[in-house]
């Protein structure tokens, strides 16, 4: 068993810093912990408890940081008894945190026109890689979100253009606005600005308006519910373009020692099982699609 990620998950009491909760049983929950802060990349997730009287931990993933204030940042919804409980934490009280675990993201060089596409609790990985993108000059990061309930921010019409959109889809997250990072969202409930269809339908919308050489600096990072990911990959195979997924699933220990969250991955070697937790969540989409 590869060892080498125990060296970096750290064990820490978070304290809550802030924790807000929006329509469609969503909460965003703020804590400090420096070391994950610290050492966390785009993809990473914690694994919380979620309360003393609920033993079994939950995996969240993270969707910013600040190493210089040291907290990180998640968003969840409340969906059972381990989330239901850790909707009643209030500011100022302490969870046990054990993080940051996983494989990230890794954004290849050649590549300057990244495509994040996230999907309702999905969303998180992609706006902490679209941070970590807006630091790099030559790349051109376009990000498209979508949910089927209200999305845990106020969507404000976006200042940035894109080509290839239809007329009115002009919903943005605001945060994405401010760092200069082009966003549009997707939803079928009819939510003002937003494409009222699938993140795939509007993402291929957005291909097929590039010209090829353009389209070939294109890669595709997609975190979201297994549907919208099988989607997503077969789209990038439609457009022969690099994708790299974020899989969701259940998981006991998170670090490597249950292999109760496998999937079989496609190797040259033949398949193998691979665990989400350790030697994931990231996978090349080629690998498990």
């Amino acid at each position: 068993m590869n060892k080498s990620h125990r060296d970096s998950i750290f064990l820490e009491e978070a304290e809550i810093l802030s924790h807000q909760g929006f329509a469609g049983e969503q909460f965003i929950l703020r804590v400090q912990a420096p070391q994950c802060a610290h050492t966390a990349l785009p993809g990473s997730f914690v694994h919380l408890q979620c309360d003393p009287l609920q033993p079994m931990r939950r995996p969240i993933s993270i969707m910013r940081t600040s190493d210089s204030e040291g907290w990180i940042e998640l968003l969840y919804k409340r969906v059972g008894s381990g989330t239901q409980l850790l909707s009643l934490r209030k500011p100022g009280e302490t969870l046990n945190l054990l993080g940051p675990i996983g494989q990230s993201f890794k954004p290849s060089a050649e590549h300057t026109h990244p495509l994040l596409i996230g999907g309702g609790v999905g969303m998180p990985p992609m706006i902490f890689l679209a941070d970590c993108l807006r630091s790099d000059r030559l790349k051109q990061p376009f990000v498209i979100l979508g949910s089927e309930v209200p999305f845990p921010f106020s969507a404000s019409p976006s200042k940035i253009m894109v080509p290839g959109m239809p007329e009115g889809v002009i919903a943005s997250m605001p945060l994405l606005d401010d760092w200069g990072i082009p966003c549009r969202l997707a939803s079928q409930q009819d939510l003002p600005g937003c494409y009222q269809g699938y993140v795939t339908d509007l993402a291929r919308l957005w291909l097929v308006a590039m010209e090829k050489a353009l389209r070939q600096q294109v890669e595709i990072f997609a975190c979201g519910p297994h549907p919208m990911l099988q989607a997503v990959a077969q789209l990038a195979a439609e457009f022969d373009i690099a994708c790299q997924v974020s899989l969701e699933e259940f998981m006991a220990c998170a670090v490597g020692g249950c292999a109760g969250c496998v999937v079989e991955v496609s190797t040259p070697q033949g398949p193998v099982m691979k665990r989400v937790c350790v030697d994931g969540p990231v996978f090349d989409a080629r690998q498990v699609f």
